[in-house]
C-alpha cells in the first residue's frame, strides 16, 4: 500500500513553493519522519519528512518545479516495491489524460507563459486541464467531476487553484485573478565575449533571493527613505561584557554578546520616539505599542529576519537566548514563517562582517531600521585630551513620511546614551 507525500501548509500568505532538491532516489529506504525533500518558498526553506517508513516510490515533481499546498509529490511504498513499482492513485488516474495532452501538444503550435510575458500580455486563464494546474486540482476534479478547463484560474499564469475548485463546488464566485504588474522590462543583457562566456556560470535565483530583491527595491520605490548617523563610545559596554561574560554564560547557558545591549537600547529609544515604531496604512498612521524586534541574520541562501516578540518583556539574557536560537535555526534552514512575521523595527549588525558604515534599507512596512557596525579604536577628545576609544557608527534609515529629522536624531541620541551608560538598561532609565 502506497502512502502519499504531500506539500504541507506553507503558512500565511504563502501560496506556492519550489522543489529545492530531493534527498532520496526512488527505491531508497526511508525511515518515518526522515527528511525527503527540500521546499523553497519566498520566505523560508523547509523540509518535508516521510509520512511513513518504507521505500521511496515514484517522484512526481522534479527539482525546480513549482507546487501548491496539498500537491502530491510522490509516495512511500512497502519495502521491495520501490523504484516506481507502485504509483500513487492520483498519478495512475492522471496518466492517460497526461498522455493524451502530450499528443495534442505535439501536434499544436507551442506557446508558453514566457512567450506571453515577453510581450507584457496576460496568458489565457481558461481552458487549462487538471494536469496543467497541478496534482491537487487533478485529484479534486476526479472527486467532484468539476472540469478545471471551464474555470478562470486565479493562480499564477492563470492556473486553476484548489481554491477555484472549492469555490466552483460551493457555487461561490472564484477568487479574483491577480492583476498583472505593470513593469518596464529590463534591458537585455549584452552578450559576453566568447572567451568570457565559457567561464561564466548561470544559476537560477532561489525564491528567497527573488523575494529579497523585490522587497528591497519596493522599499526604495515606496518610502521616502533617509539615513541619519551618529557614533557611540563602546567602552562601558565592552568593560561590562568582559567583567561578567563568564558568570553570565555559566548562569544563563548562553554567551553575552552585544545584541542584548543593542536591543534593550533600541526599545528604550522606541518608547521615547514612537514614530519610529509606527507604519503608514493608507492615510492613517498606526502606532504600535508593542516591540517585536527583527534581528537580521545572514545565511548562505540570503538575509532572513527572525523576530524577537515582545522584546521589552525580556531580560538581556532572554534576548540573547532568543537570538542564539534564531541564529542556529537560520544556519540549519529551520526557521518557520511565523518566526519571521510581525516585526515592528529591525536591527542589522554589519559589524560582524567588518562593515564600517552603511545605509540599511527598510524592512517594509516598518518605518525604521538601525545599522550597527564594527567597533574600532579611533581618536576622540575627552576632557580636552585626545584618547583612543572603541567607537562604532550607528545608522538609522527611516521613512521620512513618518519620522522627522528631529525624531531620528533624538532616537539615535537615546541609543547612544544607553550604550555609553549601560546601567540605564538595567535600571530601565
Amino acid at each position: 500500500m502506497a502512502t502519499d507525500i504531500l506539500v504541507p501548509t506553507l503558512g500565511e500568505s504563502v501560496s506556492e513553493a519550489t522543489i529545492g532538491r530531493w534527498f532520496k532516489k526512488p527505491g531508497d529506504t526511508v525511515a518515518a519522519d526522515e527528511p525527503l525533500v527540500e521546499l523553497e518558498t519566498d520566505k523560508v526553506t523547509l523540509e518535508v519528512n516521510a509520512p511513513a517508513a518504507g521505500e521511496l516510490g515514484e517522484i512526481l515533481v522534479k527539482d525546480g518545479e513549482t507546487v501548491e499546498p496539498g500537491a502530491l509529490l510522490g509516495s512511500i511504498v512497502e519495502a521491495g516495491e520501490g523504484g516506481g513499482a507502485k504509483k500513487p492513485a492520483a498519478a495512475k488516474s492522471a496518466e492517460k489524460p497526461e498522455k493524451a495532452q502530450q499528443a495534442t501538444e505535439a501536434s499544436a503550435p507551442k506557446e508558453t507563459s514566457a512567450s506571453y510575458g515577453s510581450h507584457g500580455d496576460a496568458p489565457p486563464t481558461a481552458g487549462r486541464s487538471a494536469d496543467e494546474s497541478g496534482p491537487a486540482v487533478a485529484k479534486f476534479a476526479r472527486e467532484t467531476g468539476i472540469d478545471p478547463s471551464t474555470l478562470n484560474g486565479s493562480g499564477k499564469d492563470g492556473r486553476v487553484t484548489k481554491g477555484d475548485m472549492l469555490a466552483a463546488k460551493e457555487g461561490r464566485p472564484a477568487p479574483a485573478a491577480p492583476a498583472q504588474e505593470a513593469r518596464t522590462p529590463a534591458p537585455p543583457r549584452a552578450p559576453s565575449a566568447p572567451d568570457d562566456a565559457a567561464r561564466e556560470e548561470r544559476v537560477k535565483m532561489t525564491k528567497l533571493r527573488q523575494t529579497i530583491a523585490k522587497r528591497l527595491k519596493s522599499a526604495q520605490d515606496t518610502a521616502a527613505m533617509l539615513t541619519t548617523f551618529n557614533d557611540v563610545d563602546m567602552s562601558a559596554v565592552m568593560a561590562m561584557r568582559a567583567q561578567y561574560k563568564d558568570i553570565f554564560e555559566k548562569k544563563h547557558g548562553t554567551k553575552l554578546g552585544f545584541m542584548g545591549f543593542f536591543t534593550k537600547a533600541v526599545i528604550g529609544a522606541l518608547k521615547d520616539v514612537p514614530a519610529v515604531n509606527a507604519e503608514i496604512d493608507g492615510t492613517d498612521l498606526v502606532y504600535k505599542n508593542y516591540y517585536h524586534i527583527g534581528i537580521a541574520v545572514g545565511t548562505d541562501k540570503g538575509l532572513v529576519v527572525p523576530v524577537v516578540r515582545d522584546a521589552d518583556d525580556l531580560s538581556i539574557a532572554g534576548i540573547e537566548k532568543k537570538i542564539a536560537g534564531f541564529g542556529k535555526k537560520a544556519r540549519e534552514g529551520k526557521l518557520s514563517i511565523e518566526e519571521m512575521q510581525g516585526g515592528t523595527f529591525t536591527i542589522t549588525n554589519g559589524g560582524i562582517y567588518g562593515s564600517l558604515m552603511s545605509t540599511p534599507i527598510l524592512n517594509a512596512p516598518q518605518s525604521g531600521i538601525l545599522g550597527m557596525h564594527r567597533i574600532e579604536e579611533r581618536p576622540v577628545v575627552r576632557g580636552g585630551k585626545i584618547e583612543a576609544r572603541p567607537m562604532m557608527y550607528l545608522a538609522l534609515s527611516y521613512d521620512h513620511r513618518i519620522v522627522d529629522g528631529k525624531e531620528a536624531v533624538t532616537f539615535l541620541v537615546r541609543v547612544k546614551e544607553a550604550l555609553e551608560d549601560p546601567a540605564r538598561l538595567v535600571l530601565d532609565l
